[in-house]
């Protein structure tokens, strides 16, 4: 099968992720690039329609079968990345089944742990295994 995500100027897992917010919880998509500014992306919100129109319907149909709740165990990652030519932290949220619930991009260290802002995630649904 071709990839729909093939010559994005994102990630797959960032478009999927601004696709699922807007259906999910009603977000504006001047909200959405509001969001995903404050982890670190500079995305326009005529982007992120875009994504929409485009990705949001086959998003649901794939998704729909395999939807679940995440469980209430996860943990938070820190790792150094390098986007676009520049090195940032990347904290990622992550069940114990691995599943990315949130994420967070810093250009400076965390000294304390930035669960505060992650913590929110625990509930939130994540597409199942694929059959």
């Amino acid at each position: 099968m071709d990839n729909p995500f093939k010559w994005k100027h994102y990630e797959a897992a960032i478009i999927v992720l601004c696709v699922q917010w807007y259906l999910r919880y009603e977000l504006s998509y001047r909200d959405l690039a509001e969001m995903m500014s404050e982890r670190g992306l500079s995305v326009v919100h005529t982007t992120i329609y875009r994504w929409v129109q485009e990705y949001a319907p086959e998003i649901d149909q794939r998704s729909r079968p395999y939807l679940k709740k995440s469980n209430d165990s996860w943990r938070v990652d820190e790792t150094y990345v390098k986007v676009r030519g520049k090195w940032l932290y990347l904290y990622r949220a992550v069940d114990s089944s691995g599943q990315t619930l949130d994420f967070q991009l810093n250009e400076t260290r965390m000294h304390e742990p930035p669960g505060a802002s992650l913590r929110r995630c625990s509930t939130a649904p994540i597409p199942g295994p694929p059959a």
